[in-house]
């Protein structure tokens, strides 16, 4: 694929992804002045806070797992066929290292927060 036609894709998906970040960013803002000004206990809105928080870490866990796995097999591909072609066997170790990331993520996080079910 020419660089043309892969740049322009790749400027999309980001700005797309930034604006998305931004909408979001801005109702949950909103959401939250609106629950103050309610007049919202402030255990519930320290509760609510706290979930957001351990959400986001979940998220920053659940990245770092599923990149660490791809990137495992990645070096699997390389170390049993170093080929510049992409092959259905290429697709499966990296799907199934998708796959164990994930999984790895749910132990862990089931590990760190046993008493609450898991929001996925």
């Amino acid at each position: 694929m020419d660089s043309h036609i892969l740049i322009p894709i790749t400027l999309f998906a980001c700005l797309t992804y930034a604006f998305v970040y931004l909408v979001k960013a801005v109702v949950d803002a909103r959401m939250r002045s609106l629950l103050a000004r309610s007049g919202a206990s402030e255990e519930l809105l320290r509760s609510i806070l706290a979930g957001e928080e351990q959400q986001r870490r979940f998220n920053s866990l659940r990245w770092g797992v599923s990149l660490v796995a791809v990137a495992l097999g990645f070096g699997v591909i390389q170390m049993f066929g170093p080929s510049s072609e992409l092959t259905p066997g290429a697709i499966a170790v990296l799907a199934g290292a998708v796959g164990a990331g994930q999984l790895a993520f749910f132990a862990i996080s089931a590990k760190f927060n046993p008493g609450n079910q898991m929001r996925v």
